[in-house]
């Protein structure tokens, strides 16, 4: 047994990296839930990555939370604490254990190798003592929460926040539910530990007056994002892992007057939102990658009548039903060009959970302010992942919509070639006495039906310079890192963390590199190209197959746009987010910068003793 820590001698670390592994009925999401939950209300940083099994029946499943007091970017590459339930978990992660890590692990079910020396391994009769803290006919539910009392004593974590999260998710339920949870918590934290406790160290206080934070994942910050931004109608048909966004709106839009509509199929939700739309209320549908394919002819009429539409794309493992619970970014050309005929329409792409909120409302700024169906593309673990932010001021952001039924002039045109024109729903007065048509077929400036040659090219291309007048209103990206040099790495979606971490990694090996996030898809972010042309290389970092001529699809698209040899592909297939250490090696070897495996000896922050 190592020697004990003294309360002056407990070690004091920035931040920590928790993988839990089990089951996915063993609530180790509920324990990861807790700690990302803890540290929000702690005012400090936290991001997690989860994965859980595609079939109904279960499976392994991980929970992975990086939490502390520095800037955290991403979930971390390997884990300072692996928690595993079961010898398939010790198996399946050992690998992903930092050297000098601690591997906690249930006696009950696992041996690990005695041999590993380059650990320190912990076992803990997690199932037993939770029988024997919660009584037999429990059985070993709770053990998730006895694991988090072990980890709050290891980690010297706020246990009145811990107790009080607790109540608040398992209050709804009986009594009984409750006080088992409690006793499975004190159980774990009287665990005898001494030689493993360590200090995570506290934020610093929070300037007074300023926000508290929100602890919450990326689907959850979109829902509100667009309740915030006026959206009070829509409807979607369930499909992993967009579902809990339509679950947050059913419950959430009938408060506001509204209402969301779970429908037969893909296609006729998109109909009825576009239907809510024509009605004069700003509408949102929402899908993962399949169900996008089936929105896209209701979605093409939506182009054609110009109406002010947002559609959220989660993205997921693909195609066909692919890997639906792994993430992956190859829909980005799909939500783009997916659809017959040119049918322009704007994409974009959030790049973290607190940027899934703020870009929901912009997207519904763009949608009523052109007229036209505007996509979010997000994917699987933006979806998944919890992140703490500033709450927003929601009393500067809210926005209550109504149909604007102003009266229209008599001159008045629904689809004028040389402008923007803002649909005009049913019941407006029209000055002309006669209500504009709305139709799928070419039409003129009044809506009615044309099969003119002429124009159809003017209408076409209206359509066009519409959506590419909305770049004038984008900031001016900004670049992370060295304004010019060997590389900018560009990504979108949910790479954003661990570019950044590599790229700074990459700057204190003496590379001159910067980092450009796209969060402006389609039409992308005016002045690109005088970036790029500050950087030897530019690679495009993203989660989707090279395809067949060795580019991925983001930077396929800026090849196109820019005709820059310099453009290069980092890409990769294996459902899983980039660990920072994969983005360093891949640009190196780009650079031929030769042994790279400096700066990536990184040891566990633990420096832990050795039990023997």
């Amino acid at each position: 047994m190592g020697a004990s820590h003294t309360q002056d001698e407990t070690p004091s670390i920035p931040d920590v990296v928790i993988r839990l592994a089990g089951n996915s009925q063993d609530g180790i999401q509920a324990v990861g839930g807790f700690l990302a939950r803890l540290a929000g209300r702690s005012d400090q940083e936290v991001m997690t990555y989860m994965t859980i099994p595609s079939t109904i029946s279960g499976g392994p499943s991980i929970f992975q939370v990086r939490m502390g007091s520095g800037e955290i970017l991403s979930s971390g590459d390997r884990a300072d604490v692996l928690v595993a339930f079961y010898q398939h978990s010790y198996e399946s992660h050992r690998a992903s254990l930092r050297p000098g890590g601690v591997l906690l692990y249930d006696s009950d079910h696992v041996k690990p190798d005695p041999d590993d020396k380059t650990i320190t391994a912990v076992g803990v009769p997690m199932t037993s003592a939770t029988v024997e803290a919660v009584g037999g006919s429990s059985k070993e539910k709770g053990k998730n929460i006895y694991v988090l009392g072990l980890l709050a004593r290891m980690f010297d974590l706020d246990i009145p926040k811990l107790t009080q999260l607790i109540k608040e998710r398992f209050g709804g339920k009986n009594e009984d539910i409750v006080r088992n949870a409690l006793l499975a918590f004190d159980a774990g934290y009287a665990w005898s530990a001494e030689n493993l406790r360590y200090r995570l160290e506290r934020a610093a206080a929070p300037v007074p007056g300023a926000p508290p934070q929100v602890t919450t994942d990326g689907n959850t910050a979109i829902a509100y994002g667009l309740i915030a931004a006026g959206v009070r109608y829509g409807a979607a048909y369930p499909i992993t892992p967009w579902s809990s966004i339509m679950e947050i709106l059913r419950v959430e839009l009938p408060k506001y007057g509204g209402i969301f509509v779970q429908c037969e199929d893909e296609i006729a939700a998109a109909s009825t939102a576009l239907g809510f739309s024509y009605g004069g209320n700003l509408a949102i549908t929402g899908s993962s990658g399949p169900g996008l394919s089936l929105k896209m002819e209701a979605l093409g009429w939506g182009t054609m009548a110009e109406m002010p539409l947002i559609v959220v794309n989660v993205q997921r493992g693909g195609p066909s039903t692919g890997m639906p619970t792994n993430i992956e970014q190859s829909d980005l050309l799909q939500a783009i060009y997916g659809s017959h005929g040119d049918c322009p329409r704007v994409v974009l792409a959030p790049q973290n959970v607190e940027d899934c909120f703020y870009l929901a409302i912009e997207a519904c700024r763009i949608a009523r302010q052109f007229s036209t169906p505007v996509i979010i593309l997000t994917d699987q673990a933006l979806a998944t992942r919890i992140e703490a932010f500033a709450e927003p001021e929601l009393a500067k952001l809210m926005i209550e919509a109504k149909p604007d039924l102003s009266p229209r002039e008599a001159t008045f045109k629904p689809y004028p070639l040389d402008q923007v024109q803002r649909h005009a729903p049913p019941g407006s007065v029209m000055g002309s006495g006669k209500y504009p048509t709305v139709s799928g077929l070419e039409h003129d400036e009044l809506g009615h039906p044309s099969a003119s040659p002429a124009m159809h090219m003017k209408m076409t291309a209206k359509r066009r310079e519409k959506i590419k007048a909305v770049a004038n209103d984008y900031a001016a990206p900004e670049v992370f890192g060295d304004e010019s040099g060997d590389a900018l790495l560009i990504g979108w979606g949910c790479t954003y963390g661990p570019i950044r971490e590599a790229v700074g990694r990459l700057r204190g090996a003496g590379v001159k590199v910067g980092h450009l996030q796209i969060r402006h898809i389609h039409p992308l972010d005016n002045g690109l190209e005088n970036i790029f042309a500050r950087y030897r290389k530019i690679l495009v970092v993203e989660i989707n197959d090279e395809g067949l001529y060795g580019y991925g699809q983001l930077a396929t698209l800026l090849r196109a746009r820019y005709a820059n040899p310099a453009i290069g592909s980092i890409t990769k297939t294996d459902g899983l987010t980039y660990k920072v250490s994969e983005i360093f090696e891949r640009v190196a070897q780009h650079l031929e910068l030769g042994d790279t495996t400096f700066g990536m000896r990184k040891q566990s922050v633990l420096a832990l003793p050795k039990r023997s």
